[in-house]
């Protein structure tokens, strides 16, 4: 079932964001002061690539360590994230969720929608894993 809302998903926008996403991110790379955001931006390329049976959590759940993304800079970079680029992401995947959730068929991608607005508020630190 995953796979088939996946490539639904994929077919119904799910591309066009997740390349967005992947711009940015080559944006961010390429102008040196938004690398540190940049590792965030492609994270949150795949998760929009594939969302269904996935979720973002922390790396340092991942990893067991610590590392710049998920100690105090991290927390910085999230702040600054989200003052200048996280609020207004997150608003237009609230959009989206509230027009997918008109109708029956759309509440699993207006759901998924929601999972992508929290993930673009604070996105540095961050890492997507397979739900069990």
């Amino acid at each position: 079932m995953r796979t088939l809302l996946n490539i639904l998903w994929l077919l119904c926008g799910g591309a066009l964001n997740a390349i967005h996403w992947y711009l940015v991110g080559v944006l961010m790379a390429i102008s040196i002061v938004g690398l540190p955001w940049s590792r965030a931006c492609f994270t949150l390329g795949t998760f929009s690539l594939w969302p269904f049976g996935r979720q973002m959590i922390s790396r340092e759940l991942v990893t067991g360590r610590m590392d710049f993304g998920t100690g105090c800079l991290g927390t910085v970079g999230n702040i600054l994230w989200l003052l200048f680029a996280g609020w207004h992401l997150a608003l237009a995947h609230l959009v989206l969720a509230m027009g997918c959730a008109v109708t029956i068929i759309g509440i699993p991608f207006a759901v998924q929608h929601l999972k992508l607005a929290l993930a673009s508020l604070m996105p540095i630190g961050m890492s997507v894993v397979k739900c069990p």
